[in-house]
């Protein structure tokens, strides 16, 4: 399996420093307000990576931060006159129902920054001791002169990012150093520095060296907008504080826009994981943006989900006409030939950089070979499996709607066989009833209305 590393900027053979043992960290959210699709297409691609490595014998350790100390909680707060850390559980509580629905595996831990102070406290001392850190009367900085590979992930000069600063520190040593401890007036937090509250990207880096207990991360991802200033960041601060590389693989998922437009509220096209949700099957959300690279950018639009539900539905029907279908005797070794070669491309296809794109054309040129051929036991039997597979890969339930969808069938009926019997034209109504018997449903007509079983 090869990955493309952000930091080496090529696709490499995908080791992990514990053999069968995989460390991922995800940069989680900063819960001020309700998850958006763009968080969904975030979690949903890691959870594909995930559950492939999960596939492949891996053992996952899945660590995804909570940041409930953050300048956008706390103007939120100021907002609301709510406490932050209460405002964060809340959206963070929220987020995890969407997910569940999404069915995204959980992180196997959910860590807070309020929770992990004395944990930045004691790196930011050791930055400070080992002369990286300085103290200033705003705050205490990250000297990024000190760190000769600043500037790598995001492929920048200092020189090029310090061009970028609008409203220079003229009490730091360097225009770009950031803060690793901040002096404010409000919501402070007590630590040996004075009262103030943490940077932002010192939160991760405690976070993960933490739960990693201290080793480097086999997998750090996030969102590409956080290539830069955050996971820059991220390894000067970590890789000066032990001495180590901090992750092997750095991966980052793609922009996602709504109808070619960058999604924003001022332009109200921001769209909330549960606005798509009470419209669309959340399998219909886990299609679409399997159709896509995880790296590259996709657009969000009425068409593309509703063509990622009737994808989806395809893969369904598919999944249950196989399953329903009596094979033939005769094995087809022509059949098993296609199906070998087909299944192996496929995983071909998720073991170059996870190209799902590719590995769901492998998929749906399976389907249509066999619309047109006929099943035979062997490929009967590698086919479910297949699907199988894929299911869980993809995070796709097979389920079958068509018990809703009688169930609809049979509610409609029985509204109109109650309008029949309000207007006292019982004939028709029995004549309806008996109809839907022959199907072998029990019909049990009652005062109150209609009970059917089947």
């Amino acid at each position: 399996m090869k990955l493309y590393d952000s930091y080496d900027k090529t696709i490499k053979p995908f080791i992990p420093n514990t053999p069968n043992r995989v460390i991922m960290y995800v940069c989680g959210l900063t819960p001020y307000d309700d998850a958006h699709l763009g968080h969904a297409r975030t979690y949903i691609s890691f959870d594909i990576l995930k559950r492939y490595l999960i596939f492949k014998g891996y053992e996952v350790f899945h660590i995804q931060n909570i940041t409930d100390i953050d300048d956008k909680l706390i103007n939120r707060a100021k907002e609301t006159g709510e406490d932050p850390i209460r405002i964060a559980d809340h959206y963070h509580t929220r987020a995890l129902e969407l997910f569940n629905i999404l069915n995204i595996i959980p992180a196997d831990v959910y860590p807070k920054v309020s929770e992990h102070l004395s944990e930045i406290e004691t790196i930011v001392q050791a930055l400070m001791d080992k002369g990286y850190a300085y103290r200033t009367r705003t705050g205490i900085y990250f000297d990024i002169s000190k760190f000769d590979r600043y500037g790598k992930l995001s492929n920048q000069s200092i020189q090029e990012i310090d061009k970028h600063r609008i409203e220079p520190d003229p009490t730091k040593r360097n225009v770009s150093d950031f803060a690793l401890w901040k002096y404010t007036d409000d919501y402070t937090w007590d630590s040996k520095f004075g009262r103030g509250r943490p940077g932002w990207h010192i939160e991760c880096s405690a976070m993960a060296l933490k739960y990693s207990k201290g080793a480097t991360l086999d997998i750090h991802g996030g969102a590409r907008d956080l290539i830069f200033p955050h996971h820059e960041n991220e390894i000067a601060q970590s890789e000066c504080y032990t001495g180590r590389k901090f992750a092997n693989f750095w991966i980052h998922t793609g922009f996602l826009t709504v109808n070619g437009e960058k999604m924003s509220k001022s332009l109200k096209n921001f769209v909330t994981i549960r606005d798509v949700l009470s419209r669309y099957d959340p399998m219909a959300v886990r299609m679409m943006f399997a159709s896509v690279k995880y790296s590259s950018p996709i657009d969000y639009s009425e068409e593309a989900i509703q063509q990622a539900y009737q994808n989806y539905n395809t893969l369904v029907q598919f999944y249950n006409r196989i399953k329903s279908t009596e094979p033939s005797d005769i094995n087809n070794t022509d059949n098993k030939n296609f199906l070998v070669n087909s299944i192996q491309e496929f995983y071909n296809n998720m073991d170059n950089d996870l190209n799902t794109p590719g590995a769901m054309s492998i998929l749906f040129s399976i389907i249509n070979y066999f619309n047109t051929h006929p099943v035979d036991r062997i490929s009967k039997h590698l086919i479910l499996n297949f699907i199988n597979q894929i299911s869980f890969i993809f995070g796709l339930e097979l389920k079958d709607d068509s018990k809703k969808k009688l169930d609809r069938l049979l509610e409609s009926l029985g509204d109109y066989r109650a309008e029949l019997r309000k207007t006292k034209r019982y004939d028709e109504s029995d004549r309806l009833r008996e109809v839907i018997q022959k199907a072998d449903i029990k019909v049990y007509d009652r005062a109150d209305g209609s009970e059917y079983i089947y």
